[in-house]
């Protein structure tokens, strides 16, 4: 018996192989199309993942926690610079967290340092923390570290009149909170209402000895009532509660130089350049100290290494030309307190002391001219002795010594502005 084919048709059946490849088609779009999705949506992901395997991979961004751990720790260290780089990375990331913007507002405090366009600082530090204080209000307005990052910073921008009704705003959302008490300290004795000031400085230290502002504030207070000794171991007790903060140093030295303990002084500034080599301050102060008891050599050498640090520091380039004045060395004197004038410098021994040394090295014309703007400037200084004595027996020796100037009537202060009473408004 013979099979017959028909070779027109294939050798399976049509209807089988169609069913099966349309299966088959069907599972390798679904396998594709998701291929596509993941891909689509992980691109992203599975492109770092390819780098890292031949390791170019970029380093990863840290999460906001994991800045403000590493700031935190900075902050304890001491360390106020990378402290606030660190913040300012978290607040980028989460600018309404109040615990971030808290952190960075007081660790621009503590570093206060001035505004200076050529390290990208076009503002003070104090400025940058009262934006950051306003942020936190608008964030944060039933926090009370909000009002104390704000009040704080309108106190370092000499505005405590300002800072006292934002800080009590603050006091009526938590009235034991240690770190406004202590703002309040300082904004009251900073207008003269020293009993409230020594008292909120008081409370702030009894609500929480531990806390390093408590004690700073309150020895701000002790100290413009006059209790130095009180005011030193309050300083002494912010150290203790951590003694990598530089701030609490620097004030404790001013108290020992203050009551000319010299080398409590020098010490406490050594612990300063300890904890940072390279504070151009705390240098400044070291030149300013041996200054003060006659070692000007050694003042010589701490000045300029102020300037080594910061050639933009107007402060040491006063203090080394006081430092040169002393030694007699008038050229250097005017060149120092030339530089301290170019930069702005609104210190009155850069002008009256220019003015002076210029008369010591025969120019007279320099030194009459420097004398007398100087007197300009001393009118406008709240205390004028004694520098005004000094400033006119200047030109009074430029009278007599110099021939041009023989018979010259001395310059002097233009009188006082007469305050305008309102009519009706008379006492």
């Amino acid at each position: 018996m013979q099979i017959k084919r028909d070779y027109s048709q294939p050798f399976f059946s049509s209807r089988r192989r169609s069913r099966v490849t349309g299966r088959f088609l069907f599972l390798y779009g679904l396998v594709v199309g998701g291929f596509l999705v993941l891909v689509s949506t992980q691109f992203g992901r599975l492109q770092l993942m390819a780098l890292d395997a031949v390791g170019l991979a970029p380093t990863p961004t840290p999460f906001a926690s994991t800045w403000a751990s590493q700031g935190y720790e900075f902050f304890l260290q001491g360390k106020m610079e990378e402290a606030a780089v660190a913040y300012a990375q978290a607040v980028s990331q989460q600018p309404t967290d109040i615990n971030y913007l808290y952190e960075y507002g007081r660790t621009l405090i503590e570093l206060d340092r001035d505004a200076d366009p050529s390290q990208g600082r076009p503002i003070s530090d104090a400025e940058l923390a009262s934006q950051i204080g306003d942020q936190a209000l608008a964030s944060a307005p039933g926090d009370v570290r909000s009002y104390t990052i704000k009040s704080k910073a309108l106190v370092w921008l000499n505005d405590s009149a300002s800072a006292i009704p934002v800080a009590l705003q603050g006091i009526e959302v938590d009235p034991n909170y240690a770190p406004l008490l202590a703002v309040l300290a300082r904004a009251y004795t900073n207008i003269g209402r020293y009993q409230q000031g020594l008292d909120y400085g008081a409370r702030a230290v009894e609500t929480d000895p531990m806390d390093v502002d408590a004690h700073r504030g309150y020895a701000i207070a002790l100290i413009l009532v006059g209790q130095r000794d009180a005011a030193i171991r309050e300083l002494e007790d912010a150290i203790n509660v951590n003694p990598n903060l530089v701030s609490p140093y620097f004030e404790l030295a001013g108290q020992y130089v203050g009551a000319e303990r010299y080398e409590d002084a020098v010490a406490t500034y050594e612990k300063i350049l300890t904890l940072q080599p390279r504070n151009a301050k705390g240098l400044l102060r070291m030149c300013e100290v041996y200054s003060r008891i006659g070692q000007d050599q050694q003042a010589e050498g701490y000045c300029d290494d102020a300037l080594t640090i910061d050639p933009n520091y107007k402060e040491a380039y006063r203090q080394l030309g006081m430092v040169n004045f002393r030694r007699r060395n008038y050229e250097g004197a005017i060149e120092n307190f030339q530089k301290c004038q170019d930069l702005q410098s609104e210190e009155i021994e850069c002008y009256y002391l220019q003015g002076l040394a210029y008369y010591y090295i025969s120019e007279c014309d320099r030194a009459w001219d420097m004398l007398t703007i100087s007197l300009d400037r001393i009118n406008d200084l709240p205390v004028k002795e004694p520098v005004l004595t000094t400033t006119q027996s200047g030109l009074q020796l430029v009278t007599n010594n110099c021939v041009k100037y023989n018979n010259r009537a001395l310059p002097t202060l233009p009188p006082p502005t007469p305050v305008v009473t309102p009519l009706g408004l008379g006492g």
